[in-house]
């Protein structure tokens, strides 16, 4: 695969998952009575991977993730030369679908950005429970590392073929529904930089969190699984080409 077409499959998959995650908290979560609530944003996150997975996998490997993808270096499964064309295009489709749920959302006379936001990521007054910075910052790490831990497993050469997709979407859904009440969930810090470009404010004050934090988890779930979980005879099957 090309370049271009490498970038291009990281641009729409993760444009797909800031719309569908996002989109689902935004203009479905609260929706009076038949709302999806935090289980149904949970299940979109994870849906997203799900059927990007499948679709582009064999693109570009699915990052989607600036975390993702520096940890997949950190485990030896990504030549350090790509990573700036994943994050440039990562980032760039999450501020895209962004700007246009946000433009969705406006056409609707009741939404108002100030109060129903665009599930921007936030600790303090920018939690959904109110959790500080140390708790914030903790499950992010932690729960980065872990999802860097499942993807590596499950893309090994020695785990069953053809179900990786599914246990890191199950992953990440998993994720979102232990740590949306602390910081909305982020472990993706292009996730994390579109709702905050649009919201501004202190979303975007808080942004530097959302990228330290899931990249440390990210290097520390690579490294980890290399290190401990890795047969060094086996041939790693994601790659960027």
């Amino acid at each position: 695969m090309t370049n271009m077409q490498k970038g291009l499959a990281e641009f729409i998959g993760t444009f797909w998952l800031v719309f569908g995650g996002c989109g689902s908290a935004v203009l479905a979560a609260g929706f009076p009575e038949l709302g999806i609530g935090f289980l149904g944003v949970a299940l979109a996150f994870g849906l997203t991977v799900v059927t990007m997975a499948y679709a582009i996998g064999h693109i570009s490997g699915c990052h989607l993730n600036p975390a993702v993808t520096v940890g997949l270096w950190a485990g030896g499964r990504f030549d350090a030369r790509d990573i700036p064309l994943y994050v440039v295009a990562q980032v760039a489709g999450a501020i895209v679908a962004a700007f246009l749920l946000f433009y969705i959302a406006s056409g609707n006379p009741a939404y108002d950005l100030a109060t129903n936001g665009l599930a921007a990521n936030g600790v303090g007054a920018g939690s959904p429970g109110g959790y500080d910075l140390i708790a914030g910052v903790t499950i992010e790490i932690l729960l980065t590392a872990f999802f860097l831990w499942v993807i590596m497993g499950s893309t090994d050469g020695r785990a069953p073929a053809g179900f990786a997709p599914i246990a890191i979407g199950l992953a990440l859904t998993l994720i979102h529904l232990i740590s949306i009440p602390v910081t909305n969930t982020s472990v993706n810090p292009a996730r994390s930089t579109g709702p905050a470009l649009v919201v501004g404010g202190l979303a975007l004050q808080q942004l530097w969190l959302f990228w330290l934090a899931p990249l440390v988890g990210g290097l520390v779930g690579g490294w980890l699984y290399r290190t401990v979980g890795a047969d060094r005879v086996a041939k790693p099957d994601i790659k960027g080409d």
